[in-house]
């Protein structure tokens, strides 16, 4: 039954929980083989890097998952200055990196003009793209920062559960992110989404449906990444989620949604020191250094115990070269751009 499965083009919800429910280690290899298949003929060998610069830990949010939620009063809270970000956008444009990824929480002190100013400064000094991962703005922000040049928008959609996504976020409805998804779109931007795998009361269900919800979006990047308890949250005595089935949620993401960018997130290599490398093998074909510079990169702490590598780039370059991968020279634009699906896999 799974082998008819993965020879089909489309897969429906049931099709994609069955594969969620693979224990056999002969079938979950056979997932994670044609995920690589699949991400060889859609992205080829290129690993695209993308350079986090975490500018601010402030959140108007209170996300029952996060660190950085409002009401933790431990966190030591920070907001870079626009010279410490251009210098910082200096590293990861001299490391080869060709798009930038300005990140904070929910921070609505700075200002849409001065994000825009942001983007402005960095666009005019170096030839990247800019991918912005900010939460929820206003929807003229969001045109204002197009204007600027702005690229891309990650925006993660967390759970495609309306009644999980409403407890997770203190009521706030999982039909208004969507519309934000909707709206960024049709501005232009590329856009990514994707969920957190392992959340209290999650069902296999809800991650198939949360990997047939990027498909409906024709997101352009899905990052599926592993919950990991935060110590100022309260989830904090939850169970983290187990790295094997993290990989293979990535794993079929990758033969469901086939040419959209899927990273090898953080959270990944924190919960495996060779989680980036796995991640690869499972169908990822972007990873994301960090670039924050410290004292700030300790204190994005949306999770416990986050990797933070000294020596990001060579261990990046290192990953991707043992997995028989090359570092690609591009913006790593939307694979949507120039690849066509076709329905001969």
């Amino acid at each position: 039954m799974l082998k008819n499965i993965l020879n089909k083009f489309e897969l429906n919800k049931g099709d994609i929980i069955t594969l969620l429910q693979a224990k056999d280690e002969n079938e979950i290899n056979l997932i994670f083989q044609k995920a690589d298949e699949v991400r060889k003929k859609y992205c080829g060998n290129e690993v695209h890097l993308r350079g986090i610069i975490e500018f601010s830990n402030y959140c108007e949010q209170n996300c029952l998952y996060c660190g950085l939620r409002k009401d933790n009063s431990s966190l030591e809270r920070y907001r870079m200055t626009i010279d410490e970000i251009l210098q910082t956008a200096e590293k990861i444009y001299e490391a080869g990196i060709k798009t930038i990824v300005l990140q904070s929480g929910e921070d609505i002190t700075c200002t849409g003009n001065e994000i825009a100013e942001i983007i402005r400064l960095i666009k005019n000094e170096f030839d990247v793209a800019i991918t912005l991962s900010l939460g929820e703005r206003d929807y003229e922000d969001y045109k204002l920062w197009k204007k600027a040049g702005a690229d891309r928008y990650l925006l993660k959609h967390e759970t495609a559960n309306p009644k999980l996504y409403s407890i997770y976020h203190l009521g706030q409805m999982l039909q208004d992110r969507i519309q934000h998804l909707l709206y960024l779109k049709s501005l232009g931007y590329q856009i990514g989404s994707g969920n957190i795998v392992g959340l209290p009361n999650q069902t296999l269900e809800d991650i198939a449906g949360d990997i047939l919800l990027c498909k409906q979006l024709d997101v352009d990047m899905a990052s599926f990444s592993p919950f990991i308890p935060s110590p100022d949250s309260p989830y904090r005595k939850q169970k983290r989620c187990d790295v094997n089935f993290i990989l293979l949620v990535m794993a079929i993401a990758r033969i469901v949604l086939k040419n959209v960018h899927i990273p090898a997130t953080t959270a990944l290599a924190t919960l495996d020191p060779e989680g980036r490398e796995k991640g690869l093998r499972a169908g990822a074909n972007v990873i994301m250094p960090n670039f924050t510079p410290a004292p700030y990169k300790e204190k994005y702490s949306i999770y416990a115990n986050k990797k933070t590598d000294d020596n990001i780039m060579h261990y990046v370059i290192e990953a991707a070269a043992s997995e028989g991968r090359i570092i690609s020279e591009t913006k790593g634009q939307s694979l949507k751009l120039s690849t066509e699906v076709t329905q001969n896999e």
